[in-house]
């Protein structure tokens, strides 16, 4: 028997050597980042101003496994049109420190506060959230309803999501799940980028580069633990008695966030413009970002 246990016990240790192994954030690796950091309760934040210095400000939240990279096209694009863009790294993810807390709403929300006092950012803003992005964004809308003057949903978790029968395994399995996700987790997310296409260059690398960043397997695996599987309704519930004004769009070919989805946020809130964007996956925001700001455009002029 205690040839076993500590057979056991050998077993689960190994994974955790491996994540040692895996490359972390450094000092070095933070001196190439563009933009700044923010030093906050939590932890160091990676963030990035794109366009004007002066402008109508826009937030970017980006999902549960690209850092903010995902935002070049779009933020770019906004620049064009004259705002302000703040993009900024999720703990766990690109240069950000990678606290242990769970990563639920509550851990989000901190982060994001912290990161637009660190800013100055206190007026009405216009925030995007992609994937689950959105639900920290939408979260944090409705919390606080005079600081963000309209909302952006690409496709948002909190209605319907389908996450792969490997993680929804780890998620529900605590110690075992963890070392399983740390073994295979980067196998698994690589897996899923094979074949893929992206507008934003160089954004295929930085994917790839994430899977082996120390510390973003645990963070994926607390995400979908503790908020990516939480139902939105409240939140969604909120915003449309109380603002922002909201648009959310849709990939026709979405197999992650399935465009039926659409349904359940306009029961929740049929104040919300909804958009379907064809011929387009989970990826909007690098593969159809052109489609993306043109639909915000047309929508901020008629709203």
């Amino acid at each position: 028997m205690i040839w076993l246990a500590a057979a056991f016990i050998l077993l689960l240790a190994i994974p955790s050597l491996i994540e040692i192994r895996r490359r972390p954030v450094t000092k070095r690796s933070r001196a190439n980042a563009p933009g700044a950091f923010a030093d906050l309760p939590q932890g160091t934040t990676h963030f990035r101003w794109i366009g004007p210095t002066e402008g109508p400000v826009v937030v970017c939240v980006h999902g549960l496994t690209t850092p903010s990279q995902v935002w070049s096209g779009i933020a770019q694009g906004l620049a064009r049109m004259g705002f302000r863009v703040l993009v900024y790294d999720l703990y766990g993810r690109g240069y950000s420190d990678n606290p242990k807390e769970q990563q639920d709403q509550g851990h989000f929300l901190r982060q994001l506060d912290g990161v637009l006092e660190h800013c100055g950012v206190r007026g009405p803003v216009m925030m995007i959230g992609y994937s689950m992005g959105a639900a920290i964004a939408s979260a944090f809308a409705a919390q606080n309803p005079t600081r963000v003057a309209r909302l952006v949903l690409i496709a948002p978790v909190g209605m319907q999501v389908k996450v792969g029968r490997p993680w929804i395994w780890m998620a529900n399995t605590p110690v075992l799940g963890d070392a399983a996700a740390r073994l295979i987790g980067g196998h698994l997310l690589r897996r899923d980028l094979r074949g893929g296409t992206s507008a934003v260059a160089g954004l295929p690398e930085v994917q790839r580069h994430e899977t082996r960043r120390r510390g973003a397997i645990p963070a994926i695996l607390s995400s979908i633990r503790y908020l990516l599987r939480d139902t939105q309704e409240p939140v969604h519930r909120k915003i449309a008695e109380q603002g922002p004004r909201t648009l959310a769009l849709w990939g026709a070919d979405d197999v992650v966030i399935p465009v039926s989805a659409l349904g359940k946020l306009a029961e929740w809130n049929r104040n919300a413009v909804q958009e379907v964007v064809e011929g387009a996956g989970h990826g909007l925001p690098y593969t159809h970002p052109m489609q993306v700001l043109r639909q915000i455009s047309d929508w901020i002029d008629l709203s």
